[in-house]
């Protein structure tokens, strides 16, 4: 059933790709902004993004796509492709996290080092970009590469909306053929 269906099966992953490759770009921009607002944005700000990575991380990621599609719609009246949907909701609940990760990088850098470049007449952005984030990104990237995964991961879920990606595909060819075994160990296997 899967080299009968290759062609079907691949139109599956290459939806697979793009959700997962938008997911990551968007959580990963989304993410850093969100960290860096945490850590050095005004006080005001601080209490509301506090609230939006921890009630984001709390919630499941399933909850987020189907919340997304069906009641965002109706609260903003707002009508979205279920790519859209499933891209918009992986990346916000994604983005928790890295905001997260990017907070605890640039906590993990010693204090005499923001203390030393100010003392050299260094601006706050000047420090942050030369001397805190360099150091920060480097020890960020094993939880980014994490993050990555989680996300290509959660692309799977994004089926329940009709997302047409790989598990969706696999339902369809497993409908027609009646060979589960297969055919959702091939997604196994992609995934």
């Amino acid at each position: 059933p899967i080299l009968d269906n290759l062609p079907f099966l691949w139109a599956g992953i290459e939806t697979t790709l793009v959700v997962s490759v938008l997911s990551v770009a968007c959580s990963l921009v989304l993410g850093f902004a969100a960290g860096l607002g945490r850590c050095y944005g005004p006080a005001w700000l601080r209490l509301p993004l506090v609230f939006y990575i921890d009630s984001m991380r709390a919630i499941p990621v399933l909850v987020v796509i189907v919340w997304t599609f069906f009641a965002f719609p109706i609260l903003f009246g707002v009508t979205m492709t279920p790519i859209v949907a499933a891209v918009g909701a992986i990346s916000v609940h994604v983005a928790a996290s890295i905001a997260e990760i990017v907070r605890a990088g640039i906590e993990s850098i010693r204090q005499g080092q923001s203390w030393a470049g100010l003392a050299l007449g260094m601006s706050r952005a000047q420090l942050l970009r030369k001397v805190i984030l360099p150091q920060a990104v480097t020890r960020m990237l094993p939880s980014f590469g994490s993050a990555v995964i989680v996300t290509i991961k959660d692309s799977a879920i994004a089926s329940v909306i009709a997302v047409p990606d790989v598990i969706r595909h696999a339902e369809s060819v497993v409908a027609q053929t009646y060979r589960p075994f297969e055919v959702y160990s091939f997604a196994m296997i992609v995934f």
